[in-house]
């Protein structure tokens, strides 16, 4: 009786553990997100950068959008296993993402970890601000900080070489936590920041110019930064 008990609660403690994971795609259709692409607005025939194909997330690069969850998120996990399905390019993910078409009538306020190749990991501030440690040396000369069209908003990451090989799966790690972001890709940390000017919002995947293939997309709940 006592290891059925036991077996019992282990079972209900495996399916609360299990409960704080969910993956934001199905696999299916997109449920859950919408596209926010200018195009669309403009021609009715315009295709949408954003589908499914055999079972994964396909951001095809044009026209240029975003695709974001319809609900609000904070203090949590984002796992993303990414790579590009052709030529190499340009594509990312935002977090505390709010207004739409805040910058350049296309992205969303918000701050972006950059998925671009070479390149992963940089912040993009984008009508949001966010502080690293060196903030001088790594983003420039402190009068020309901004966050707006014109100013400097690109903060590079810390590290080179976490990217694997062209063709194979990427895992970028963004944690937000209160109002700090970390970023990891391939399990090497290559981005971190405080004093956000947010700590809440919706998520976005983008469609910027590459055809960019997502596996995974999972979001857990988390009470501090992984260390």
């Amino acid at each position: 009786m006592k290891q059925v008990l036991l077996y019992s609660l282990f079972g209900l403690l495996l399916a609360s553990c299990g409960s704080t994971s969910k993956s934001l795609f199905n696999g299916h259709d997109l449920k859950g997100w919408h596209a926010d692409v200018p195009e669309m607005d403009k021609d009715p025939n315009a295709r949408n950068p954003f589908i499914i194909r055999n079972g994964l997330l396909v951001s095809l690069g044009t026209p240029g959008g975003h695709l974001i969850t319809d609900k609000s998120y904070r203090n949590y996990r984002l796992e993303v296993e990414y790579r590009f399905a052709g030529e190499p390019g340009n594509c990312g993910v935002l977090v505390h993402a709010s207004t739409p078409r805040a910058l350049y009538e296309m992205f969303p306020k918000s701050i972006e970890a950059q998925m671009m190749h070479e390149n992963a990991g940089d912040f993009w501030v984008i009508r949001e601000d966010i502080v690293v440690p060196d903030m001088e040396e790594r983003r420039g000369p402190k009068e020309k900080w901004g966050t707006t069209e014109g100013t400097l908003r690109r903060i590079p990451n810390l590290t080179d070489g976490a990217e694997k090989p062209l063709g194979e799966w990427n895992t970028m790690v963004v944690e937000c936590y209160e109002r700090s972001i970390k970023v990891w890709v391939n399990g090497d940390l290559v981005n971190y920041g405080y004093d956000c000017t947010t700590d809440h919002g919706q998520i976005a995947v983008q469609a910027e110019g590459s055809e960019v293939e997502f596996r995974k997309v999972m979001l857990r709940k988390i009470s501090k930064l992984s260390e």
